[in-house]
């Protein structure tokens, strides 16, 4: 795992919250988590650098939690002038955890039934945590399920949006980004996680799969930040409710042509879980896109592209700024 950068006025040593049953063996990077109201519900970010510097705003995929946008990363675009918010989308981590039960997949797809909650109910809780952190606008960056909040807001709210960044997303539409069809039932199988190890376990069985096999398989910090996650929040059946909502979310291709956003879109060109015609249908929806595909790239976020991301990212964020 990378190493924690040292402390600074912004930060403390806690990262899980507060909380006091977390395993005394875990070595936690020194890092202070927050939490605010936003949109009815508790969310929990952490920051990057100086709170007086554009502001980068970064959305994390189905399932999991912030911690999952590396330090490295986010400590690399602080280091361009940044202002980098991360946090836990609802029903993940140490944000609140909802209690409806979901419906099947095959309902909620088919309209039978709805979802507990929905993509526009997520955009919500992020534009509310924009509002309690006093971000009038930001430079959006959205990952998988991450990418359908960010286009979200920037089809609401796009006087708020200064980029925009796509990765490993799609439009919505169900002609393109659709996983291998192994892939979805496993997805929609119920997860069975007993302990810490098996959760490890679990999360290192995916990565084999969806990963990126171009790039070499990071397995000591696949354990380190599954262990973390476990540790500060493990939920079922929160992955099941956002995974609802990503089946009832529409389609967006027709409101991301109206955009005028500065964009990129990212995508790994062996993404197994999301196909790369999604971030292709996006970038070519969006007028001011640019597309940067990485072949050897599956659906996940190599180490060995860090630098690259940090430096697309940074680069759309400072032609934005005008820099």
């Amino acid at each position: 795992a990378p190493t924690p950068p040292p402390t600074d006025p912004h930060r403390t040593p806690d990262r899980t919250g507060g909380r006091a049953d977390t395993p005394p063996h875990v070595a936690l990077p020194v890092m202070s988590v927050q939490k605010t109201k936003a949109n009815g519900i508790e969310i929990a970010y952490e920051t990057f650098g100086a709170p007086s510097d554009p502001p980068i705003l970064l959305v994390m995929g189905l399932g999991t939690q912030m911690i999952a946008w590396p330090d490295e990363f986010c400590d690399g675009l602080a280091q361009r002038g940044y202002f980098v918010v991360r946090f836990d989308n609802r029903d993940v981590g140490l944000s609140t955890h909802m209690k409806d039960r979901a419906p099947s997949m095959v309902d909620v797809m088919v309209r039978r039934k709805q979802p507990p909650y929905t993509i526009h109910d997520l955009a919500a809780d992020t534009v509310g945590l924009m509002d309690a952190l006093n971000l009038d606008s930001v430079h959006l960056v959205g990952a998988s399920m991450g990418g359908f909040i960010a286009q979200t807001i920037a089809i609401s709210h796009p006087k708020r949006i200064r980029s925009l960044t796509l990765i490993m997303t799609s439009t919505g539409s169900r002609r393109v980004g659709n996983p291998k069809p192994a892939l979805f039932s496993r997805l929609t199988k119920r997860r069975v996680v007993a302990d810490r190890a098996s959760a490890q376990a679990m999360t290192l069985e995916t990565f084999r799969i969806i990963g990126s096999k171009g790039y070499a398989f990071d397995e000591q910090y696949l354990l380190e930040m599954a262990g973390e996650s476990y540790d500060r929040a493990h939920d079922p059946g929160g992955y099941v409710r956002q995974l609802a909502a990503i089946a009832a979310q529409p389609d967006r291709t027709d409101q991301l042509r109206r955009l005028r956003i500065p964009a990129l879109v990212i995508h790994g060109l062996h993404d197994p879980l999301v196909a790369f015609s999604g971030g292709l249908a996006a970038a070519r929806s969006l007028r001011n896109a640019k597309f940067v595909g990485y072949a050897g790239m599956g659906h996940d976020l190599p180490r060995a592209l860090w630098p690259d991301f940090v430096q697309e990212i940074g680069s759309l964020a400072d032609r934005a700024e005008g820099r």
